[in-house]
């Protein structure tokens, strides 16, 4: 039992950590870093689920056929995920005609290059819900308070053995000079 504990205290921590430190990476705002970011429509079925997460990264040369995320992505404005359908030079450049996969006809609105926000290099499916929920109050406490709570149990376990290990010497030691005297 108590081993079966430990191998699923040390997944959960690693995960923990690993998401977290990709969470924090995606959020700096370095040219060309990836972001992560949620599926929330049903416009890119069975390609992306609503609820997934997809991780994205800008790149200089985009073909028909990418998915890619463009827009604003702040509070009030989200970005939207198509698949881009036709390429147009306008101007020296380059325009997107994009459609979500599961919509009937392309998107009314061409899409400039500096409008896209990165190619989608990969999704997670359902995880999307997940970190929505972390990025709320609640999410990021419950994130950081579990684990802590566990890390805290385990520690004060460890305390609690030494403690005793440290008592039992001690008792040993005294029953020792008793028995010398």
């Amino acid at each position: 039992m108590k081993k079966t504990f430990k191998i699923i205290y040390y997944l959960v921590l690693a995960a923990v950590i690993f998401f977290a430190l990709l969470l924090m990476v995606s959020l700096f705002p370095i040219a060309g870093n990836i972001k992560i970011l949620s599926v929330l429509s049903g416009s890119m079925e069975p390609a992306l689920h609503t609820g997934s997460v997809i991780i994205i990264k800008p790149t200089s040369n985009y073909q028909v056929g990418d998915v890619i995320t463009f827009g604003k992505n702040t509070k009030t404005e989200v970005p939207t995920t198509h698949r881009i359908a036709e390429i147009k030079v306008v101007s020296g450049e380059a325009v997107f005609k994009t459609k979500g996969d599961a919509n009937h006809s392309e998107d009314s609105k061409e899409v400039l290059q500096n409008e896209v926000l990165g190619k989608v290099y990969f999704s997670i499916p359902l995880f999307g819900y997940l970190v929505d929920f972390v990025r709320k109050p609640l999410g990021l406490m419950l994130v950081i308070v579990i684990p802590a709570i566990v890390i805290i149990y385990d520690e004060i376990n460890k305390i609690i053995k030494e403690i005793k290990i440290i008592k039992k010497g001690k008792t040993l030691e005294k029953k020792d000079e008793n028995d010398k005297e």
